[in-house]
């Protein structure tokens, strides 16, 4: 280990060693200068080797099965464990802040109800009495007694109750006459109503409030604990310093504070954790002229779990115990379950590792060529089936390489022709006008048979061909390559020639090209947007679905399948499209799909799939026909490629 220390380690290593010298001499009573650079420098030696030994640690601790299964499990069971604590802990709290934003909400909101019918029956006396106004509470129709009355029932509830005239136009919205709710007066925090009603002069304007005080807090329910109301005032610009909050992209500084004076009652266990929460309220100016904007009051407030719990369970009656015993049941199984889980996991551990060790001992022995060697079978489970396959593979390992390069031979075929397949389906659609495209090709194997172009030939005129190649494998793939490359070349140089004269080319191409057994069945259409037509040749293709307002058309005219004849004659179809209108190419993938009683999903159905759906987006339309024929079939094992084209034009 020496030997293989580096300058840099030898560096770390002495000053380490001088540290500890210069401890010594500090502790005989010689403290030596720079001791605290030295130190630093010890922060920086000990941050180097724990990087340097870092990859030491991890490779001795994984290198064994069992220390990586030990990592796996900490990653898969118990970090999952910890994340879903985590997060119920979290939405505990957020839950808990909910109800005590809930409870606080509602204790104001009872009393802001209480002052509001006092309004009422105040605005109902001073109606009765014909008055038309007043400037202070001492003044005029104040003084009558049953308005007196009214005032005088309000404060024997506890509630300091004032009435101020031709006060809280402020508060109405046009076209109402009745406010309630937390307001701001004169700088500070009210519980307030305000009416307007008629008089003999014109309306009279009743407002009934209260100042919200700690006295008020405190008579909050009994469920939370401490509350702070803080009213928020806009801010003129701003501030230098101390506490400022933005909210709605509006700068805020703290107004009037009200603290109530109660205190939170004890935990009723260990788990009854203090839970501290806070909320928004909004207040709204009184004085005329003042910003019709509400100000938001920041709440603070405090709760026990537990209170709230029993107030909860207290709501369902009798059955609130019942649900109290089953969480603690619930708890008891998971704990019960989470031990059996653990003490499974280290059996199972062992029993893997043990198996693995044997396998391990015995790759070496075949590694250094001992092919006689067997491996332990200790039980007949899969492991010991895996060493039974282990002693099998020794006594014929040559027969296996063979069949690996077998494998890997074919292996890069599927990837050659799944490469040379990836590069022959469009990358993007086309766009022309009153043109939506889709497309989807869901190969049932590796590599599709299956293909589908969109081919630009002018700003207003777009190819759509759909084929079905026969055979599989890279010889389907290399004939799709030379069907694209024959396509796309042809199109190009046709101009506006017609789709027959199109595919009797590629079927000449083809047949000269290719192999005799091999042929493609082809649907090639041109839609063209500026005469809003759409001339088509069907090449022994399933005929398309063309829909429209007009009803449901096949599109079958056309000839023989491509390359297997040669100057074999085709002729082309030409349909008007009218507004909506929407084509449906497909292979037989989609219609061949059997169900348990062996009928297939059929054109018959395929039709009326897209004349229930023909409405909806093209991409979705295409997905929703593959999932009709999925769910006919009843099983997710796809016997044949499916390749569904949608057109929406007009």
């Amino acid at each position: 280990m020496l030997r293989r220390l580096s300058p840099l380690d030898w560096i770390s290593l002495a000053v380490l060693l001088l540290y500890i010298l210069l401890r010594v001499l500090a502790a005989l009573g010689r403290p030596i200068p720079f001791t605290s650079f030295v130190g630093f420098l010890v922060f920086l030696a000990v941050l180097y080797f724990a990087i340097r030994i870092l990859p030491w640690v991890r490779t001795q601790l994984l290198w064994r099965l069992r220390s990586r299964l030990i990592v796996a499990y900490l990653f898969i069971a118990v970090v999952p464990v910890v994340l879903l604590l985590a997060m119920a802990a979290v939405g505990g709290y957020l839950l808990y802040l909910q109800f005590g934003a809930h409870l606080l909400s509602d204790q104001l909101n009872d009393r802001i109800s209480t002052i509001a019918t006092d309004t009422d029956a105040i605005s109902d006396a001073i109606e009765a009495t014909g008055a038309k106004g007043g400037a202070s509470i001492g003044e005029g129709v104040l003084t009558h007694p049953g308005i007196s009355g009214l005032l005088s029932a309000a404060r024997d509830r506890g509630m300091d109750l004032q009435v101020f005239l031709d006060r809280g136009q402020q508060l109405l919205k046009p076209g109402t006459d009745r406010f309630s709710g937390l307001v701001e007066f004169e700088g500070k925090l009210w519980l307030a109503a305000a009416e307007r009603r008629r008089g003999k002069n014109g309306p009279v304007f009743v407002m009934t409030g209260m100042p919200l005080t700690p006295a008020v807090l405190d008579s909050v329910g009994s469920e939370i604990g401490p509350v702070q109301l803080i009213l928020l005032e806009p801010a003129a610009g701003r501030p230098a310093s101390g506490l400022s909050l933005e909210i709605d992209n509006r700068l805020y500084v703290p107004g009037q504070q009200i603290i109530s004076n109660r205190t939170l009652g004890p935990p009723a266990n260990w788990f009854d954790r203090r839970v501290n929460g806070a909320s928004t309220l909004e207040a709204v100016h009184v004085e005329p002229g003042a910003d019709s904007s509400p100000l938001p009051v920041l709440a603070s407030f405090s709760l026990r779990p537990m209170t709230i719990n029993r107030q909860l369970f207290t709501s369902v009656g009798a059955v609130g115990p019942l649900l109290s015993n089953l969480l603690v049941l619930a708890g008891i199984v998971f704990l019960v379950l989470e031990i059996a889980a653990l003490i499974t996991g280290v059996v199972l551990t062992r029993t893997i590792t043990r198996a693995v060790g044997d396998l391990y001992e015995a790759t070496l022995h075949v590694r250094r060529g001992d092919f006689s060697y067997r491996v332990r079978v200790h039980q007949r489970d899969q492991l010991g089936a895996l060493g039974d396959s282990f002693n099998e593979m020794t006594s014929s390992v040559s027969d296996l390489i063979a069949e690996q390069r077998q494998r890997q031979r074919l292996e890069n075929e599927i990837s050659i022709a799944r490469e040379v397949q990836e590069h022959l389906f469009p990358r993007s659609l086309p766009q022309a006008p009153g043109l939506q495209l889709a497309a989807i090709c869901r190969p049932a194997r590796t590599v599709s048979g299956d293909y589908y172009d969109f081919i630009r030939l002018s700003p207003t005129r777009i190819g759509i061909a759909v084929a079905d190649i026969s055979g599989k494998g890279i010889f389907a793939a290399l004939l799709m390559a030379s069907l694209q490359a024959a396509l796309r070349s042809m199109a190009a140089l046709d101009g506006r020639g017609g789709t027959a004269t199109l595919v009797s080319r590629l079927n000449d191409h083809l047949f000269k090209n290719t192999a005799d057994d091999r042929y493609a069945t082809f649907f090639y259409a041109v839609y063209d947007a500026e005469s809003s037509t759409l001339t088509y040749t069907n090449a022994g293709h399933l005929a398309p679905f063309f829909v429209n307002d007009a009803g449901v058309q096949q599109l079958d005219e056309g000839g023989t399948v491509v390359g297997l004849f040669e100057d074999a004659p085709y002729t082309q179809g030409t349909l008007k499209v009218l507004p909506g209108s929407v084509l449906v190419a497909f292979s037989d993938g989609l219609t061949e799909p059997e169900n348990v009683y062996g009928e297939e999903f059929g054109m018959h159905r395929l039709k009326e799939e897209i004349l229930r759906q023909r409405n909806i987006a093209p991409q979705r339309l295409a997905e929703n026909l593959i999932t009709a024929a999925e769910q006919w079939a009843g099983t997710p094992e796809q016997a044949d490629d499916i390749t569904v084209v949608v057109a929406r034009m007009g």
